[in-house]
């Protein structure tokens, strides 16, 4: 008779959504995790004779799923929520934000509205974040807190700001902090030029040759309005992703972000370098920037993920409100109703945004021996009846409230809708205080 094998904790959903292979969903079957890792994926009858599990969870009515990749946020900037609504992009910067981060911004800026954004994107069952601001390690040290992944941003822009005096000093300090911090399991990093607009193009020829040195990915707004590239042709001659090109930044590690505003033959260039887009619908929608043509991106082979952008411009770090504005946006810009199926917006929430920052091999998808980062759905909400397709109503019908747990690498972070070990009272307390200080 074969002893069963102690594992950590198996999980037995009604649904689980493996993203791997293209398109399952399985009923009446189980997840076994151990030691912060996929075990098996398997039938639950077969799972019950496998293992014997320190922690068993039964979610009947629930759908698990992959954790969901934030690909692109300027996490610590949650604490400009709602401060400079209804602009356009760059008055938005210049005369709000630019203006407010000049004052305010510090480590203690950067750490509280990090945390604040960890514990947001936990409750709406985001794993893993893509982030880009000042002051990596207070960043860091509020997503080590949360206990959640992050891929942190080695800022670059040629203007000083509190945190360094130009490009150069920028990378220094930022490398420093991926040197410190290089071996934190649940970090990695991004070379992350700010845009085009406000990086010299001998900053851009630099961060190309790290990337290369370091094999880091690259991180960089790209195209976002039409005015961005008007300028661009002004003062360089050429749109900004031909500048990126001669730049020899394209390539399987550049990750652009919006991406709205593309020539088909610029689409063409980065399918055919293997480059990745961070599509951020819901911010380009409210600080009119456009509809990204993510249906020909697909079709061009540039890999998309998904991003909220910073919730000063968003204003919600909510997956959900991406997906369900992703697909909808594809099929009205393209008048193709089957334009971005709930299955492929999944994939873009999941691996293929872990994809882009490296990281697929580790999540983004249910396979055995990926990281147990994880999240569970609950659908038997009366207002959320009937479900024909769990994946489907992922997208189209359910929303971040939905989110009961989470986990990162098999720890549970969020538990039936609140914070595992962490009172969030305390971020209350966060954002009265900094709302205090950005309206004085």
């Amino acid at each position: 008779m074969t002893v069963p094998t102690t594992i950590d904790l198996l999980i037995e959903p009604r649904w689980i959504i493996p993203i791997e292979p293209a398109g399952t969903t399985l009923e009446g079957h189980a997840l076994a995790v151990d030691k912060g890792r996929i075990v098996a994926l398997l039938p639950r009858e077969e799972a019950a004779g496998r293992f014997a599990p320190r922690q068993h969870l039964a979610l009947p009515e629930h759908a698990l799923l992959p954790g969901l990749v934030n690909l692109h946020t300027h996490a610590a900037m949650t604490l400009m929520r709602g401060f400079a609504d209804d602009m356009p992009l760059m008055r938005w910067l210049t005369e709000r934000i630019w203006p407010a981060e000049g004052r305010h911004v510090s480590p203690a800026f950067v750490r509280d509205g990090t945390l604040l954004a960890c514990w947001e994107m936990l409750r709406g069952g985001i794993t893993c974040f893509n982030d880009m601001y000042f002051y990596p390690e207070a960043a860091a040290e509020a997503a080590r807190e949360a206990g959640i992944r992050a891929a942190l941003g080695i800022t670059v822009v040629e203007f000083a700001t509190a945190y360094a005096a130009d490009a150069t000093d920028y990378l220094a300090k930022g490398l420093a902090t991926r040197d410190a911090l290089r071996h934190e399991p649940l970090l990695s990093f991004c070379l992350a030029p700010h845009a085009p607009y406000t990086v010299s193009d001998k900053s851009l020829e630099r961060v190309a040759l790290l990337a290369n040195q370091l094999d880091l990915p690259v991180h960089i707004h790209i195209h976002e309005t039409r005015a961005e590239i008007e300028d661009s042709i002004r003062q360089h001659g050429v749109r900004p992703l031909a500048r990126l090109q001669r730049a020899s930044l394209l390539g399987p590690g550049f990750l652009g972000v919006h991406g709205v505003h593309l020539e088909p033959d610029e689409i063409s260039l980065l399918g055919e370098h293997g480059c990745h887009l961070a599509h951020c619908p819901t911010s380009n929608m409210k600080l009119a920037s456009g509809i990204a043509p993510v249906s020909v991106l697909r079709a061009r082979g540039v890999g998309l993920g998904l991003g909220s952008d910073g919730a000063a411009s968003n204003n919600r770090l909510d997956l959900f409100h991406e997906m369900r504005h992703a697909a909808l946006l594809a099929k009205v810009a393209s008048e193709d109703a089957t334009a971005l199926p709930a299955a492929t917006v999944l994939r873009m929430a999941t691996l293929e945004g872990a994809a882009a920052l490296g990281l697929d091999a580790e999540i983004g998808s249910l396979l055995p021996g990926k990281s147990a980062d994880l999240c569970a759905v609950r659908l038997d909400d009366w207002a959320l009846q009937p479900c024909f397709d769990p994946a489907s109503h992922l997208v189209y019908v359910a929303g971040r409230e939905h989110v009961s747990h989470t986990w990162v690498a098999g720890r549970l972070r969020i538990c039936e809708g609140e914070p595992v070990d962490f009172d969030p009272r305390r971020l209350i307390e966060i954002a009265s205080l900094w709302h205090t200080q950005l309206v004085m």
